[in-house]
């Protein structure tokens, strides 16, 4: 009996837990790819076999799971699929993983959480968002973005001072976790422009995934593509031998990782949560993944905490869940507003019927027409 309640329960929140794992995995990711690149590796060779490893490991499964869910590809369905794949993974990616390098995991953390309020921006410039302004719930959703816009620009302008860790000698240490950032800058506007990006990709993905239903499938082509597209790039900047040698160490493990759980497991549940919940949706756990970052930083690997981190990421995830709550109640009103429509109709129906039955209507097909439609309004109710 408990075993079945918990089965309903997971099956009822099933989003909501697999976004909470989501961010999960890329919180550890922060972390192993801070000290992969601190030991050498670079941000962009990271990416190339990152993905290409995916789409080595993913294609099997895909390819056996969604043998009658996959669409036939077309050349344009390449080409979008070629889009999405170098707007969401080679050119995101290879900004947001080189900004990192000249950060810290709790900037590059809190940073993407102003991805929700670009989203709603970009959704806005292509009418795909409606914004109320006499309304609570449209204000709430603009003063949301104004606020995540504040939060983003005193994050990327403002550095502060440093917060030292009060663990002396902290239980994980990384090599280098607390060195000076000269780049800092320069990583500050490369994340945002791989936020933007970002936004952009999930905009395009709610569009995709109707196209092309198989999120695993998809998931493995955005994989296969992306990597190319980085492997190309990166062979331009590091053509040297050693530069693509990462041994079995760390770098080795961070790539396996990154690789499985980040750019597989939650590309693939992003995408499902996605097509279940909308773009909106799956932005808004990030802030989870922000607060867990912090707190591993600070006290687990005695990492320094900055001001301008801290003060901005706070305003950011203050004007996010601002944009969400007028989000949540645009819907409710919009489902009532479908109710209400709905409504109307069958009251209409019953106006029909009733003239109907007392001889008004003319014929007997509009009279059989009306009675179907007066069942089909009954059953809808």
């Amino acid at each position: 009996m408990a075993v079945g309640m918990g089965g309903e329960v997971w099956r009822r929140y099933a989003p909501h837990n697999m976004m909470i794992l989501v961010q999960l995995s890329y919180t550890f990711m922060y972390f192993f790819t801070e000290a992969a690149f601190n030991r050498g590796l670079n941000p962009y060779v990271y990416v190339t076999y990152r993905h290409l490893l995916v789409a080595v490991v993913l294609w099997p499964f895909a390819y056996y799971h969604e043998k009658k869910l996959r669409p036939k590809m077309t050349w344009m369905l390449f080409l979008e699929i070629f889009v999405l794949s170098l707007v969401g993974v080679s050119l995101t990616l290879n900004m947001y993983f080189a900004s990192l390098k000249y950060t810290s995991p709790t900037f590059v953390a809190s940073m993407v959480n102003a991805v929700a309020s670009i989203t709603f921006v970009i959704a806005i410039v292509l009418r795909m968002e409606i914004v109320d302004l006499k309304s609570a719930r449209g204000l709430a959703k603009v003063a949301g973005t104004v606020v995540s816009f504040a939060g983003v620009t005193t994050m990327t302008l403002y550095k502060g001072a440093a917060i030292a860790s009060p663990c002396r000698k902290a239980p994980i240490h990384i090599d280098g976790s607390n060195a000076v950032h000269r780049s800092w800058l320069k990583g500050a506007f490369l994340a945002v422009a791989s936020c933007v990006c970002w936004s952009i990709w999930y905009i395009m993905q709610a569009t995709s995934v109707k196209r092309y239903p198989a999120e695993m499938s998809l998931t493995a082509w955005m994989a296969t593509v992306g990597g190319i597209q980085s492997l190309a790039f990166t062979v331009v900047l590091k053509h040297k031998k050693e530069d693509w040698l990462i041994g079995f160490g760390l770098k080795f493990w961070c790539i396996i990782y990154s690789g499985i759980a980040c750019s597989g497991f939650a590309v693939f549940a992003q995408l499902w949560c996605t097509k279940k919940k909308g773009p909106v949706f799956v932005t808004m756990s990030t802030p989870l993944s922000t607060i867990m970052v912090a707190i591993l930083a600070y006290f687990i690997f005695g990492e320094n905490l900055h001001v301008g981190s801290i003060i901005g990421g706070v305003v950011v995830i203050l004007g996010l869940y601002m944009l969400l709550w007028g989000k949540d109640k645009d819907q409710q009103y919009n489902a009532s507003s479908e109710e209400r429509v709905a409504d109307l109709d069958c009251e209409m129906q019953r106006a029909k019927i009733t003239d109907v039955s007392s001889g008004k209507s003319g014929s007997k097909e509009e009279s059989n027409t009306t009675r179907q439609e007066g069942t089909y309004c009954h059953s809808h109710e």
